[in-house]
């Protein structure tokens, strides 16, 4: 199975970044991961939030921001890779002039159903 970036459509999730399913086993057969690549705008910042049950690789391919993740807050760029266990909160900032891109990998893969947002609700 293969996937090509221009026909993968965006769409906003529930914490509020933009979303492109790189690799969902609701649309492309694979079983037990996602990999998504999410865009967060210059100034923008997702909502604080928790998976019960996903774990979260990020990995920052382009631009800069603020982790929030837990009790701990760190600058990210280009090159980091973080690691979101189930049940952390976290959100993440994009503090540069240029979109924050980040590849998101869920093992189980990414669901609505186990994000809860911790703000504005």
């Amino acid at each position: 199975m293969r996937t090509r970036y221009p026909e993968i459509p965006a769409y906003i999730t529930k914490d509020g970044s933009e979303i492109r399913e790189l690799m969902h086993p609701s649309l492309h057969g694979n079983r037990l991961q996602s990999l998504a690549e999410a865009t967060v705008a210059p100034g923008a910042r997702t909502q604080l939030h928790r998976h019960a049950v996903t774990e979260e690789l990020y990995h920052v391919s382009a631009g800069n921001g603020i982790m929030t993740l837990g009790d701990a807050c760190f600058k990210v760029g280009a090159g980091d890779t973080v690691l979101i266990p189930p049940g952390t909160p976290h959100r993440i900032e994009a503090t540069g002039t240029e979109p924050l891109r980040i590849l998101c990998c869920c093992s189980p893969p990414y669901s609505h159903e186990d994000t809860e947002l911790l703000e504005g609700v």
